[in-house]
C-alpha cells in the first residue's frame, strides 16, 4: 500500500490579530491569516514580489495557547495540513475554501540590522 502526505510548513507575517470563537462545550478556534512571499526577476531585469495569503486554523488548548503569539505582523513558523471546505454563501453560492489546519505555532524573532 502506498502511503500519502499531507503536509505544509510556512514561515510568514501575521495579516491579523487572532480571532479566538469559545464553544459551549468548551471546544475553541482560532482563526487568522498568513502572508508568505517570494521574488523572482523578470527577463526585463524587473524584480516582482508575489505574496499569498493563507487562512489559518488551530483548535482546542493549542489554539488557547497560541493566541497570545498571533498578532498583526508578527513572524511566525507552523506545519500543517490542508484542509479543502465547501459551504454556501448567504447569497446561495457555492463556494471553495482552503485553510491550513495547525497544532502549533511558532513565534520567530526578527533580526535586527
Amino acid at each position: 500500500m502506498n502511503a500519502t502526505v499531507n503536509k505544509v510548513e510556512l514561515l510568514g507575517y501575521a495579516g491579523m490579530n487572532a480571532e479566538l470563537v469559545e464553544f459551549e462545550k468548551g471546544n475553541a478556534l482560532l482563526k487568522f491569516s498568513l502572508a508568505t512571499s517570494e521574488s523572482y526577476q523578470k527577463s526585463s531585469g524587473e524584480w516582482v514580489k508575489n505574496t499569498t495569503w493563507h487562512n489559518i486554523v488551530m483548535w482546542g488548548e493549542a489554539a488557547r495557547k497560541a493566541l497570545p503569539s498571533v498578532t498583526k505582523g508578527a513572524k511566525l513558523q507552523l506545519q500543517g495540513k490542508i484542509v479543502n471546505q465547501t459551504y454556501t454563501d448567504k447569497d446561495g453560492v457555492k463556494r471553495h475554501m482552503c485553510k491550513i489546519q495547525t497544532e502549533a505555532v511558532e513565534p520567530i524573532a526578527e533580526e535586527k540590522e
